[in-house]
């Protein structure tokens, strides 16, 4: 027969063996689990990514800059072509002078002045006789103001009608008329004459005139234009200037038009006299200018001159000298090289772009694996909020980003960014941390833009100056004064590297050695070099300062980005004028005058481990407000011997004792206070016991077996326990503080073995487990708890009217 032992353990193996399937809920948080897992996976992934864009990590690095001195001369390493600025410059202006301007030609003016020319010869024909002829226009076909050569005519008439022409030399100008009318006898309507001066008029009505081009040598051709009529820019003919010009084409329309005249159907003499008249008529005309220069289309001419030239190309072959060696490199310098490296990352193709890629990945893994390894052993929090790693991939992100930008050689401010980022995580977390991941993006910059190691070196003296400075903020000129040291520390370290490997750094590049249109820059090495890192030196210097007042500024930010509260904002939330605490001195003045003993004493056992004790101050004000609601049910609000739970049940008076922490938490989430000093409130009791109801439940149940089991998890705060050392340091100062206050004879020795047994039965309870508080840390806490209240319950001296008083 088997043992009852031997069943035992048949039972046991058979239970071990036997699993049940899991539960769909268990199954939906597993896979809860995986999910939040790959997602924080991909958040990295996606970090990774943009940080390869931004850094252009498909092409590799270009290791130069504008001020770096090469120690040897740059030759080309490929064949490469450039554009020769000289060159094209030249051929431009060569095509810009050569460029037909367009011009544009308002043809009415000649017509009306070939018309006007019809209408008063039409008046001369048409007249009757010479006596009923209009003299005044008979006398615009005669030269006015000059001498007659015929002797025909006096002074008087010479200055009323002016001059004959060597045609009607000996005539009368009765006679001219006469002839003239003689002319056209059977054609009244002077039908072809008009044919006439309209072909006489008809190049000059299609080309129109000028006085003068209106384009300078330098703006275009001065041999021919582009004319088109008004309103129709574009229909363009190509014109001589010279056919065009008013004093070399009056001239040539008086002879075309006489030569179309002597076509007529008369004889050779009357065309002559014709011809005359009309021609001393157009000579007394002043011809109107007719062409304007089209600008917008004169440019259009440019612009399609300019794509013809294209850009003259200057060949770099392997060998060639692209810079000197043991001088800055200049804007000129740096753009050669810029070619050469963007003709060697053509030339190389897929296979560079996978391999330069695979390594800035590679980079990426490591330094993710090495920071990742640090959060997940000293910062677990952050891999288990998914907000706050997405927030620090953010600003890595960001970062990386804003460094690119300020990393070009017109500023060279990159300093600016990754001190701003130094301290930004330091102030959210710690400064090991902050260290770290400054670190690591500085490095990310470094290798993706081929700075040296020495660069590098800079942007580590920025980053950890200021995160070693960076201690508490109890001032906003703290982070000025950070910033002053961080920039002095920047300076040094600068001229000290600079020194060493020969090179400047910061606003040197940017204004000593960039060379200006039209002037040489002459290169000392010794007094040059000097002053030029002096200067860089103190341009860093000034970055960092910079940082430093930006970060002021930014400040509030941080602290409500990350939800942590610099010294700063304790201060401030700490202001005995909040109007939470004016409320709880109203309605509560124990707990109000309870909650600064507990703030007094906490700020002071933090103080002794190196915490931060006026977090602990200003959650000690805060952390039982929620008692205002029901003050009367704590006894330091009581007064006399009305006390409200001797009519409760013990159960339900436990339920209002423990009712005041998720009280306090509703109020202070309603008054928006930060969720560290929530977590004071929600944590100061942990998962503790409320001893004195549980007590008396417990000799209720014992009087009357009959009556209700007492369970002990009614009894209990929801806690959850005290998760920093600050809230573990908040339990204690409570606890003890709350439990002096019923010594009846608050000796030293007493109070020391309040605080200990206190202290040992929260340690047994385990209410510490989450706070990282060490036995040593703890024993220091305990120390000056007794300390402290000591001090609060030191014996006085009783004066003589007090005796008498007794």
């Amino acid at each position: 027969m088997m043992s009852t032992g031997g069943q035992k353990r048949q039972l046991i193996d058979r239970t071990s063996s036997f699993s049940l399937p899991p539960s769909p809920w268990a199954q939906m948080l597993d896979y809860l689990q995986h999910v939040s897992v790959l997602l924080r996976i991909g958040a990295c992934f996606v970090a990774a990514v943009m940080m390869w864009w931004l850094s252009s990590g498909w092409r590799g690095s270009f290791p130069f800059r504008r001020g770096y001195i090469p120690d040897r001369d740059i030759v080309a390493s490929v064949q490469f072509a450039v554009r020769d600025a000289e060159a094209t410059k030249r051929q431009r202006e060569q095509a810009r002078r050569e460029t037909l301007c367009v011009y544009s030609h308002d043809r009415q003016q000649l017509e009306e002045l070939r018309k006007a020319l019809e209408d008063k010869f039409f008046q001369v024909v048409g007249a009757d006789s010479f006596e009923s002829l209009d003299k005044n226009v008979w006398k615009e076909f005669f030269l006015t103001g000059k001498p007659d050569t015929s002797g025909n005519q006096g002074p008087a008439e010479e200055k009323q009608f002016g001059q004959f022409s060597e045609v009607f030399k000996g005539m009368s100008e009765e006679e001219i008329f006469k002839a003239v009318k003689e002319s056209f006898g059977s054609d009244m309507k002077l039908t072809s004459f008009q044919l006439a001066i309209e072909q006489g008029f008809q190049r000059v009505e299609e080309d129109g005139l000028l006085e003068s081009l209106g384009h300078p040598l330098e703006d275009g051709s001065q041999i021919a234009i582009l004319v088109h009529p008004r309103g129709n820019p574009r229909l363009v003919h190509q014109v001589e200037v010279e056919d065009v010009r008013i004093g070399q084409v009056a001239g040539a329309l008086r002879t075309r038009v006489t030569e179309e005249i002597k076509r007529l159907s008369i004889t050779e003499r009357q065309a002559s006299y014709v011809a005359a008249l009309v021609s001393q008529w157009l000579q007394q005309q002043r011809l109107p200018v007719t062409l304007e220069l089209n600008v917008e289309r004169t440019e259009q001419e440019y612009a399609a001159a300019m794509q013809r030239i294209g850009e003259a190309l200057l060949i770099y072959r392997a060998g060639n000298l692209l810079a000197e060696g043991g001088k800055p490199l200049s804007s000129e310098d740096l753009e050669l090289l810029r070619f050469e490296y963007q003709h060697q990352v053509e030339e190389a193709g897929w296979g560079r772009m996978v391999s330069c890629s695979l390594a800035f990945f590679g980079m990426y893994g490591a330094l993710y694996v090495v920071c990742g390894c640090y959060i997940f052993f000293h910062e677990p929090r952050i891999l288990k909020d998914f907000r706050h790693l997405a927030t620090i991939l953010s600003l890595v992100v960001i970062t990386g980003s804003l460094m690119h930008v300020a990393a070009r050689d017109d500023w060279r401010v990159e300093i600016v960014p990754i001190t701003l980022f130094a301290m930004t995580i330091t102030i959210a977390y710690h400064r090991e941390l902050g260290l770290l991941l400054a670190a690591a993006v500085s490095l990310v910059h470094a290798v993706s833009h081929g700075l040296t190691l020495t660069e590098w070196l800079i942007l580590l003296s920025a980053v950890a100056a200021s995160v070693l400075m960076l201690a508490r903020i109890r001032s906003r000129t703290k982070l000025i004064y950070v910033g002053l040291c961080t920039g002095l520390v920047v300076i040094l370290t600068t001229i000290g590297v600079g020194t060493l490997v020969g090179q400047m750094f910061g606003a040197s590049d940017v204004s000593m050695f960039s060379n200006t249109e039209g002037t040489e820059v002459v290169w000392d090495p010794r007094f040059s070099f000097v002053s030029g890192l002096l200067q860089g030196a103190f341009w860093y210097g000034g970055c960092a300062l910079t940082a430093g007042f930006l970060m002021t500024g930014l400040l509030p930010v941080v602290e409500w980005l990350f939800d942590v509260q610099t010294d700063i904002s304790l201060l401030e939330l700490g202001d005995a004028a909040h109007p939470l605490l004016q409320e709880l001195s109203r309605r509560a003045p124990g707990t109000y005058n309870h909650s600064m003993n507990v703030a007094s004493l906490g700020e002071a056992a933090a103080t002794a481990i190196g915490a931060n004790g006026l977090l602990v101050r200003v959650g000690a004000y805060f952390h039982d407000i929620g008692k205002m609601l029901k003050p009367e049910y704590f006894v330091e609000n009581q007064v006399g011997d009305n006390n409200r739970h001797d009519s409760l049940l013990p159960a339900m008076s436990s339920l209002v004792i423990i009712a005041h922490v998720k009280d306090g938490a509703d109020l202070a989430e309603h008054h928006n206070l930060p969720q560290s000093i929530i977590d004071f409130i929600e944590q100061h009791h942990g998962t503790t016991l409320v001893e004195f109801f549980y007590s008396e439940a417990t000799k209720r149940h014992e009087d009357d077996p009959d009556g209700p089991e007492t369970d002990e998890a009614n009894f209990r705060y929801p806690g959850p326990k005290p998760q920093s050392r600050e809230a573990g340091i908040m339990m204690l100062a409570d606890a003890v503080e709350s439990a002096s206050r019923s010594l009846e004879d608050p000796a030293p020795a007493r109070i020391e073995s309040l605080v200990r047994n206190i202290a040992k039965k929260r340690l047994d309870a385990g209410q510490f487990h989450d706070c990282s508080l060490t036995l040593q840390e703890l024993h220091a806490i305990e120390d000056s708890l007794i300390k402290s209240l000591a001090a609060v319950h030191h014996g006085r001296v009783k004066y003589p009217d007090q005796e008498q008083t007794a």
